[in-house]
């Protein structure tokens, strides 16, 4: 049984939003690290670069299957977690620890599309 946290948002594609403010901190769910295995790379944009809700932004690589990161938020790449980049096994530890990317989200409208964690829970566990 995956772990969900109510205090996010999630994207149909098993990535997690927590917002404060206007900053999205974005990273995969416990599910996804589950589905995918063992992760041995994480493919991130750079700072400054745009992304958009439903676009791919990277992707996470196991030693059994690649997954692409989509975007659960449009807006600027304000922070990339470097520590990924020599531990991506990290997301493994605790998915909700160890984010991938920080946004500045461009429209806040966005997140009413996004599911919270009881809509969430329910697509996890069919």
């Amino acid at each position: 049984m995956s772990k969900v946290l109510d205090d996010r948002k999630y994207a149909d594609s098993h990535e997690w939003v927590k917002v404060d403010g206007d900053v999205a901190t974005i990273g995969i769910s416990d599910y996804a690290q589950h589905a995918l295995g063992n992760i041995v790379y994480v493919d991130m944009p750079e700072e400054g670069d745009e992304v958009t809700q439903g676009e791919d932004f990277g992707a996470v690589e196991s030693v059994k299957a690649a997954s692409d990161l989509i975007s659960p938020v449009s807006g600027e790449v304000i922070e990339v977690n470097e520590e990924l980049v020599d531990q991506p096994e990290l997301i493994n530890n605790d998915a909700y620890a160890n984010w991938i990317i920080k946004v500045k989200i461009s429209d806040p409208k966005e997140l009413d599309k996004l599911m919270d964690a009881e809509a969430y829970k329910k697509i996890t566990e069919e």
